[in-house]
């Protein structure tokens, strides 16, 4: 009679605690990288306008603004937000270059935690004269208290 009573005791103590495990922090995480990859994606196509503007300090908006960020393109590093944009309009706004129209034919986002992302994919610059370039990025982008910036970016171009 006792191992029965134990028996029952211990299963009505199992099914209540599984009665009072929430399914909400599955959903509400789920929720959270929702808007997080939505916030992500805003960023990401802000700098997309900015660059089609010809505004490349807009377009570094998305970037973290600190001498850690870092840069990796066709096998060169470059430290540094302010180094990042002198980078960029060296080789995209000095005399005879052009900035092209930018767009991102494949991307993924995928959350690694609450405050970080990774995105993923091809990037395509159109130049006005009908030459187009391409290649693949990998962008970390962290949660900070401005928004979600851009930490780390390892773009390069198809061929190099």
């Amino acid at each position: 009679m006792l191992p029965q009573v134990v028996h029952a005791l211990l299963t009505i103590v199992v099914a209540t605690s599984a009665a009072c495990v929430p399914a909400a922090p599955r959903d509400a995480n789920a929720a959270d990288a929702v808007t997080s990859i939505n916030g992500i994606k805003a960023v990401w196509a802000a700098q997309v306008a900015s660059w089609n503007r010809g505004d490349l300090e807009g377009f570094m908006a998305g970037y973290w603004k600190s001498p850690d960020l870092v840069f990796f393109s066709n096998g060169t590093e470059t430290r540094g937000w302010q180094q990042t944009l002198d980078r960029y309009l060296a080789r995209y706004k000095g005399e005879g270059r052009q900035m092209g129209t930018l767009d991102f034919p494949q991307l993924d986002i995928v959350m690694l935690g609450g405050d970080a992302a990774i995105a993923r994919g091809r990037w395509r610059l159109r130049m006005p004269d009908g030459k187009e370039a391409g290649g693949m990025t990998s962008v970390i982008f962290r949660k900070l208290p401005e928004g979600w910036r851009i930490v780390h970016d390892h773009s390069s171009a198809e061929g190099n």
